[in-house]
């Protein structure tokens, strides 16, 4: 994989990047790199198999709804001065695609705190903004939905979207960002390891 390209890529579009071989650097990156702060987590299967929060949790005051499943934890998150989120797709054009359910994650990822990290290991990396769309739809969204037992044709058939209009459905709100937003600085971290859904 062209990281160089990529990391240019994102840097034009006004993302700051780093580049991590391991999850353990990317941890010890986070270690050192935060303290004292304010730090909501976004829902991620990335950031649980990164060990993120339990590491964050020692020196900062740190909430994440995937600890304590509840609006308030989700809205104490929003809350922060850090966030930290991973993507289900990004573009080597320099493009980020989310699909969210609730919200929370997605809006953090727009405006509110100082800094927001995204933690992308390389399966979410895909050649074009087309096909992070696709990714989003038809691979990370079937994945999420199983993982949260959602009664939705993707979940049971586990095999790409259906466009279904169930009540459990986990794709309501999708979001890209073609550029860093104005309102914080935006980080993306790059992880040479296959990570999350």
């Amino acid at each position: 994989m062209d990281y160089t390209t990529i990391r240019e890529n994102f840097e034009k579009h006004g993302f700051a990047t780093q580049l991590f071989a391991t999850k353990q650097q990317v941890k010890d990156y986070f270690i050192n790199a935060l303290q004292n702060r304010a730090i909501g987590f976004g829902g991620s299967v990335t950031l649980r198999e990164l060990g993120l929060f339990e590491a964050l949790s020692e020196q900062n005051a740190v909430a994440w709804h995937n600890k304590v499943n509840s609006f308030e934890v989700r809205r104490l998150a929003n809350h922060a001065q850090v966030y930290i989120t991973s993507a289900n797709a990004v573009s080597q054009t320099g493009e980020i695609v989310n699909i969210d359910g609730t919200g929370n994650r997605v809006a953090m990822t727009a405006f509110g705190p100082e800094v927001c990290y995204y933690v992308v290991g390389k399966n979410k990396i895909v050649p074009t903004f087309a096909d992070a769309l696709h990714r989003c739809k038809h691979v990370a969204a079937p994945l999420n939905a199983k993982r949260l037992s959602a009664k939705t044709p993707c979940a049971v058939k586990g095999d790409k979207c259906y466009d279904c209009s169930s009540p459990g459905r986990i794709c309501r709100i999708t979001t890209i960002l073609d550029r860093a937003p104005f309102s914080m600085k935006s980080e993306i971290i790059f992880v040479d390891e296959e990570l999350g859904l």
